[in-house]
């Protein structure tokens, strides 16, 4: 590229501009201004960013810039999910220490950051693992667990072998880790575990206040806390003569359960196989079982009898009592009345193990359902065979023998969830240490606060199997008991890294503040979050984990808000040959190299202009190459505009303008209404830029028709356009609008709307005869329906072609069309 005036030249103008911002403290709104607080999801240093970086911080950046031209205090900050085992991973492969690798890359990808020309506040930029970050972190988890929120107990726990770590129940999806890692194990760890449970409540109620959340987003959290409100039944247990509880939303079916089915964990289950005499089959099950994944559990059929029998409470029938993997202890009571007739795992159970089938619900239409099934019937309906229940709809069913259980003591209607506690012990090194001891005399103990923070050392040796080496340093593990002085060993697990993502958006508003976490008066201006932008991965992980960790914090007395984010926005991934770009598929954009040959303008105007941003993004090299090509129609058209003109100029008003200057204005007046409503409230960006691209061919249409390369009009335009064009691309436009006026285009208000010039005189209406179009007409705007038919009737091209006939029929739609039925 050459350095000509009028040639497109990112290489030479978006560094300087880069120092510029970077000199002068950039990524602050008017102190004076309504606050606003915009974040995008923090990014872990992996080494370098991606073209998934890009998108996402590009839609946060045109946002702060746009809400910054509107006059907005705008707080925009950036910092590191610096904790975690990608960096212990990728260290112990490169032989260097993760703190090492993780600095290194920080400050690598601040520097792609900024080549990008992103408009953070780096003065409230962290680090999560940062000593000075994580002590208060340490400091909330002494006062949970004080509050009794957060505790240490011996649990069945996710073990991915690859990670070398325990994993919370929303980590694991379908028998995979969050990674990507197959299989999961289930073990039994001594683990510590936070009581989001005690949240679960308000949790899902808090969720009806998510306006500004994607219906999906929110569905998926209520899915996963899972509340379902059923009753408790007790069943006597024969020949033990114990009492078993079993949990059913479907009390219903009661009187046709033919069977009961415990977990391969129930407490009962030994006691059982003895008392029936299958102590042999049953353990060789409980074995098989326990070693599954709770994802190959919950799509098993297969059980085993233990040889004893329930007696349902409501008809005394005996009824054999299984174990069988797909029921779990860790929902309802981990025992669960079997009614196959209306339930189709149970259906399938009962074929494979010759249990009866009873139907003791039909369809309300009449329908008589007759053995045998081929399904299971699991619809509400109608009951029969139910005894004094007979006859009566399912729904009222229900609560009719709830009722009759809870006056004879044996049941009561519960609520349960599908959420579990959440697991936070980390079997690895690189994390936040867990700040209790463990003393023989007094047991666990909390570290006190005032030798807050437990600091991870970071001059260690790491090990090559991936385990933590915390527990061979003794001058960690060995210390001092708090409470009597004895000798005592530190917790040397670490605690997960989803801890830190949790709470960091409180901490960006006071990072700074050294004597206590937050600033009272920083978090009343800034909380609650105003817009969100991340993946919708995060759904059930980082997201909910926010909204519980806000709430605890609201409790301890630190904050006053309950929901952390007003309004969320999910970005779409970008897709590269029918795939998400990875290096394992070969497909990566690096933006390093696009920014070298296009610049970065381009690289933002193309994942902006490619696709809705809540869409994922089908990357196209020739999509690129054009948005490109219009950066570069924008230079020479600016450049030529600028040349004949002083300065910007303002909006010209509608006196003395001719037919021509009058639509342009209106059309950049439209521009101003489009663009001002697809970024502020629309979130739709890539209309936006087809909105000014639009804008673009009407100035230079104007100026080759009238021959004027720029009067008033074409100046007002071009300015107003720049402006528009400034989100997406600060760069250029910086530049373009330095050559032209005394003022930084960054301090420029954003153009106000003149809803006037939005009306036009005339307007263009089509005619069509039987329903296709024939002609066009140009008629006043506020024309009657009456003259607009008139007027149809008269056109030449019409008059021709209807060659004296009558019309049947004249069909007017105001504003847009009249419709001619020969």
């Amino acid at each position: 590229m050459t350095d000509r005036a009028d040639v497109y030249n990112p290489g030479a103008i978006e560094s300087r501009w880069q120092d510029k911002w970077r000199n002068a403290g950039g990524g602050k709104g008017d102190a004076q201004g309504s606050p606003y607080y915009l974040l995008e999801m923090f990014p872990y240093p992996s080494g370098r960013i991606h073209m998934g970086h890009v998108r996402n911080y590009t839609i946060g950046d045109v946002l702060a810039r746009y809400l910054r031209a509107k006059g907005h205090d705008v707080l925009h900050p950036i910092g590191w999910d610096a904790f975690g085992l990608p960096a212990e991973t990728a260290a112990i492969s490169r032989g260097v220490s993760p703190a090492k690798w993780t600095r290194e890359n920080i400050e690598t990808m601040k520097g792609q950051l900024a080549r990008m020309g992103f408009s953070y506040d780096w003065d409230r930029e962290l680090a999560t693992c940062d000593p000075a970050y994580y002590r208060w972190e340490q400091l909330f988890f002494l006062q949970m667990l004080e509050k009794g929120l957060a505790y240490r107990k011996k649990a069945r726990v996710n073990w991915c072998d690859q990670c070398g770590t325990v994993l919370a129940n929303e980590q694991v999806n379908d028998d995979e880790c969050w990674r990507g890692h197959s299989p999961i194990e289930q073990r039994d760890l001594d683990q510590w575990f936070l009581r989001i449970t005690d949240y679960a409540d308000e949790l899902l109620e808090g969720l009806e206040t998510l306006d500004g959340w994607p219906e999906k987003v929110v569905t998926m959290q209520r899915n996963w806390i899972g509340r379902s409100t059923g009753v408790e039944i007790e069943f006597d247990l024969e020949p033990t003569g114990d009492k078993l509880t079993v949990f059913t939303t479907r009390a219903d079916t009661l009187f046709g359960a033919t069977f009961v089915s415990l977990a391969a964990e129930h407490p009962l289950a030994a006691r059982l196989a003895e008392a029936g005499d299958r102590q042999c089959e049953v353990d060789e099950f409980v074995d098989d079982t326990i070693s599954m994944s709770a994802s190959e559990r919950s799509q098993g059929k297969e059980g085993v009898f233990t040889g004893c029998y329930a007696v349902n409470p409501v008809n005394d029938r005996r009824i054999p009592v299984y174990l069988s993997n797909f029921v779990l202890m860790e929902y309802g009571t981990g025992a669960v009345m079997a009614v196959p007739a209306h339930d189709q795992r149970d259906f399938e159970f009962a074929e494979s193990h010759g249990i009866p089938v009873e139907v003791v619900v039909e369809p309300v239409s009449g329908e008589r359902l007759a053995a045998p099934l081929s399904e299971a019937f699991v619809e509400d309906g109608v009951l029969r065979d139910s005894g004094e229940f007979t006859g009566m709809g399912s729904a009222d069913a229900r609560k009719a023998i709830a009722a009759k259980l809870a006056s004879q003591g044996k049941g009561k209607e519960v609520v349960n969830y599908r959420l579990r506690d959440w697991g936070i012990s980390r079997q690895r090194y690189w994390g936040t240490p867990i700040p209790v001891v463990y003393c023989d005399a007094c047991g666990v103990v909390p570290v006190s606060e005032d030798q807050l923070p437990v600091v991870l050392p970071t001059d260690v040796a790491l090990l090559e199997g991936g385990g933590s080496p915390l527990p061979s340093l003794d001058d960690f593990v060995n210390v001092g008991c708090p409470a009597c002085g004895a000798q005592a060993r530190r917790e040397t697990d670490t605690m997960d890294t989803f801890v830190e993502s949790s709470w960091y958006f409180l901490r960006f508003t006071s990072p700074g503040e050294s004597r206590t976490p937050f600033d009272s008066e920083q978090l009343s201006r800034w909380l609650p979050v105003d817009q969100y932008i991340g993946g919708v991965e995060h759904a059930v992980l980082h997201l909910l984990y926010s909204r519980f960790y806000t709430r605890v914090l609201r409790d301890l007395g630190w904050l006053e808000v309950s929901e952390p984010f007003t309004r969320l926005l999910t970005q779409g991934m970008v897709i590269k040959d029918g795939a998400k770009m990875s290096k394992s598929k070969g497909n990566v954009v690096d933006p390093d190299e696009l920014v070298q040959r296009y610049g970065a303008d381009t690289a933002r105007l193309f994942s902006m202009f490619a696709a809705p941003p809540d869409k994922d993004l089908d990357w196209s090299d020739r999509g690129v190459e054009g948005s490109y090509r219009f950066l570069s129609r924008v230079w020479r058209l600016a450049t030529d505009v600028i040349a004949g003109c002083d300065s910007p100029a303002g909006d010209p008003g509608d006196t003395a303008l001719d037919d021509a200057q009058r639509t342009l204005r209106r059309i950049t007046h439209d521009t101003i209404r489009r663009v001002s409503t697809d970024i502020g409230e629309r979130m739709h960006l890539n209309t936006a830029v087809a909105a000014i691209m639009e804008l673009v061919n009407a100035i230079s249409a104007h100026r080759e028709s009238t021959g004027q390369p720029a009067d008033d009009v074409t100046s007002f335009a071009t300015a107003t356009m720049l402006q528009l064009l400034f989100p997406f691309a600060p760069h250029v436009t910086s530049e373009l609008w330095e050559r032209w006026a005394a003022t930084s285009l960054e301090s420029e208000p954003w153009p106000v709307l003149d809803s006037s010039a939005l009306v036009m005189d005339t307007i263009e209406i089509v005619v069509q005869i039987n329903g296709k179009v024939r002609s066009k007409i140009a008629v006043p705007a506020q024309i009657s329906k009456d003259d607009l038919e008139e007027l149809a009737l008269a056109d030449d091209r019409i008059v021709g072609l209807l060659g004296g006939k009558q019309p049947r029929k004249t069909v007017v739609v105001p504003g847009r069309l009249v419709n001619i039925v020969a």
